[in-house]
């Protein structure tokens, strides 16, 4: 495999620190809100990394963080008037519920800033004793650029043409604003009850200083992979580069990735012109998670997405296109007829696919070898050229693509074939589930299953399936 490496922008042959794991970071969200879907392409771009890692063989241990405490996190709670924990829990929940909607595999470590403030102390008072901190008259505490020598590698910043001696205390800022930026924030009484102590006197950490503490804690001074979005290349990464590795003396990170933007009809997304869509806004359409995950996968990680409804749509045929092959194959009589050409048409499929996105993740040429073959495999059925055991070659090959795709569902009913008496006793189940009658919707799985459906309960709806 090879990747682009922010890095020294190049693509570079990617060898993990240990032959077969693979330690990876990835910028979690901040939970102040319900994520959008920008913020998701970042997390299924991370999610199609972390799967082709594993298609190629490797064990995959990934953290991702979840930011529950910074200024947008205390400003939304005060205005909520809740406790942080109590306004934070609400949208830390709904992640989760995302992230099995869009099918993306779950990290190893999900560790939440509120709960590695020790960690955050521990880190400053080792910068501190190596003379990258500082305390300022205001009581926060600052990392000097001045003593960072490599400060501005990832995001390529002229230094020279910044000004010296100017402190930045808010979270994000912007790239002309190179400065000296706040490990610990001394509290305000804009911070309400959000505070701890330190050495430093109450406050709390700043933002660039979370990742540094719990990826240290959990990966290791030096680790193979960071992504996250473009976006979050500066400040956000320079800062953690920075200051880890004058904690550690060492190399942080050997492998930057990084996403490019979403853009909604060629528009930045903004509430103010309406075209701003949470993944449940698109689920309240009518879409489901794979064709959101399909719709967000199928444009490659370094070129910007631009998103409509339209490709919801256009992803809903393919998987419904998708849908009927796999049980035209799956309907096929008995015998070995076109066996060995279906298994040569799989590898070819197979290397094609592989080399492709063992190719810096290269999907639009992984999914030329996926429609290549189904093109393919269905003239040889209209051919009368494959009988079952043919098939069963072909959708155990489409079952290796779905390991990095995710949205295939090779053995799952169409929806066209799952007869309308079964669909509508799967919608009195969950009539019933909403209404909190258990007894009643367990008789009526019961009742599916007898007549050999399986139905499943998943954040984007009901899910019927042959038993």
């Amino acid at each position: 495999m090879r990747f682009f490496n922010t890095l020294g922008r190049s693509l570079q042959e990617f060898q993990p620190i240990q032959p077969g794991i693979v330690q990876m970071y990835t910028c979690g969200p901040t939970v102040y809100n319900f994520a959008h879907i920008g913020n998701f392409r970042a997390y299924l771009f991370e999610d199609v990394l972390r799967r082709t890692l594993e298609y190629f063989g490797n064990k995959v241990v990934q953290v991702m963080n979840l930011t529950d405490v910074d200024d947008k996190t205390i400003r939304d709670s005060r205005a909520a008037g809740l406790r942080l924990p109590d306004f934070t829990r609400k949208y830390k929940d709904a992640f989760f519920e995302d992230l099995k909607t869009l099918r993306i595999e779950p990290a190893e470590y999900y560790p939440e800033a509120t709960t590695h403030i020790p960690e955050m102390i521990a880190l400053i008072q080792v910068l501190f004793d190596k003379g990258f901190a500082y305390q300022s008259e205001d009581g926060s505490v600052y990392f000097s650029i001045s003593r960072s020598a490599g400060y501005g590698q990832l995001a390529r910043i002229d230094r020279e043409q910044q000004r010296a001696g100017v402190r930045i205390n808010t979270d994000e800022y912007e790239k002309d604003a190179v400065a000296d930026f706040a490990l610990w924030k001394a509290w305000s009484p804009s911070d309400g009850d959000v505070k701890w102590d330190s050495p430093w006197g109450p406050g709390r950490p700043g933002w660039h200083l979370e990742c540094s503490a719990m990826s240290m804690k959990y990966l290791g001074k030096t680790f193979d992979i960071h992504t996250g979005g473009v976006d979050n290349m500066f400040p956000h990464h320079e800062d953690e580069i920075a200051q880890s590795e004058a904690a550690n003396s060492c190399k942080f990170v050997n492998y930057w990735l990084h996403c490019e933007h979403l853009t909604i009809d060629n528009k930045k997304m903004s509430k103010s012109l309406g075209n701003f869509y949470t993944l449940r806004d698109l689920i309240a359409k009518g879409y489901t998670g794979a064709e959101v995950r399909w719709a967000l996968i199928g444009t490659h990680y370094r070129s910007k997405l631009n998103f409509s409804l339209d490709l919801c749509d256009q992803a809903r045929g393919t998987l419904r296109k998708f849908a009927g092959f796999f049980q035209r194959l799956r309907t096929l009589k008995k015998g070995p007829l076109g066996k060995e050409k279906a298994r040569e048409l799989a590898r070819g499929a197979e290397k094609s696919f592989a080399d492709a996105m063992g190719d810096d993740l290269g999907i639009a040429e992984a999914l030329a070898a996926v429609f290549t073959l189904e093109r393919t495999v269905n003239a040889a059925l209209a051919a009368n050229e494959f009988e079952s055991e043919a098939a069963d070659v072909i959708l155990e090959q489409f079952r290796r693509f779905d390991r990095i795709l995710g949205a295939l569902d090779v053995d799952a009913a169409p929806a066209g074939e799952i007869p309308e008496e079964i669909l509508e006793l799967a919608r009195k189940r969950a009539e019933a589930r909403k209404a909190r009658d258990f007894r009643l919707a367990d008789e009526i799985r019961d009742q599916l299953k007898a007549q050999g459906w399986l139905v499943e309960d998943t954040p984007g709806g009901i899910k019927v399936k042959k038993a």
